[in-house]
């Protein structure tokens, strides 16, 4: 089935990372395609803030390569950035599969340097920026 949350500016977020959980259907590992700039990190942090993170507490894992915050009652969410990995080792010498293995969410952004690491059941997000600037994000499952 496929699925589309149009996102018409920053006054939407909250409502469309609502919407995102909601269909999630339990899913814990989310990798988000788009390029630079088309709102990867402030759509995981919209998502992240659903889940009860403190807005603050969220920032782009760029250099750590993955943030861990909690969320209402104390699960674990996990946020990527893999902009930075050069080689599926480098993934490796984090631990990636402890994270991806441990059921918590993962939010994965630059996907696409780790692609052939991602388990099967990776739900696969793109977020493409329309020309009136509004985003949507579509997925199929």
């Amino acid at each position: 089935m496929k699925h589309q949350i149009q996102i018409a500016g920053l006054q939407d977020l909250e409502r469309a990372a609502r919407e995102f959980l909601q269909l999630l259907g339990g899913r814990t590992l989310v990798a988000f395609y788009a390029p630079m700039g088309a709102g990867k990190t402030t759509f995981t942090t919209a998502v992240c803030k659903e889940l009860g993170v403190e807005e603050d507490a969220i920032s782009s894992p760029t250099f750590a390569i993955v943030n861990e915050y909690r969320g209402k009652g104390g699960r674990p969410i996990f946020h990527f950035d893999f902009y930075r990995i050069e080689s599926p080792s480098e993934a490796l010498d984090i631990g990636l599969y402890d994270y991806l293995d441990s059921g918590e969410l993962c939010l994965m952004e630059w996907p696409e340097n780790v692609e052939g690491l991602l388990p099967e059941e990776t739900l696969r997000v793109q977020i493409a920026v329309q020309p009136d600037g509004s985003r949507l994000l579509s997925w199929e499952d």
